[in-house]
């Protein structure tokens, strides 16, 4: 009996689990649809930056994008696209200081997703008056 129980708890809490991502690779296509980019800048960065490495697989050698390497795209982005640094400031900067480039990129886009929804709430307040 207890197995059971314990096994329905585990299928609640699995049911529960609506952020879990399902997909495991993306294609070159819809990175670059992400990140607002061509599938060309994707190709350049991947020569540039040596750990930013897709699956590559079949004849037609179709890349396949994993998180780990959509986190590696989005530190990236963050850096040359955002802030503004050249590709070689973005490698040095991704060198020397990596954690800390993560950890301002995570700031970054918290603050972006905090004044976006002040902007909505602004929106309402402004339509209620």
């Amino acid at each position: 009996m207890n197995y059971f129980v314990s096994l329905q708890q585990n299928l609640e809490v699995m049911a529960l689990n609506l952020n879990k991502n399902l997909k495991l690779y993306y294609n070159i296509g819809e990175v670059a649809k992400m990140f607002g980019l061509n599938e060309s800048t994707l190709r350049y960065w991947e020569q540039e930056f040596p750990y930013l490495k897709p699956k590559v697989s079949g004849p037609a050698k179709i890349r396949q994008y994993q998180e780990k390497d959509i986190e590696q795209i989005r530190v990236i982005h963050n850096l040359i696209k955002v802030r503004g640094f050249k590709i070689a400031a973005a490698k040095k900067i991704l060198t020397q200081n990596r954690k800390g480039a993560d950890r301002k990129t995570d700031v970054l886009e918290t603050l972006i997703s905090v004044r976006t929804e002040l902007q909505a709430l602004k929106k309402q307040l402004d339509y209620l008056q």
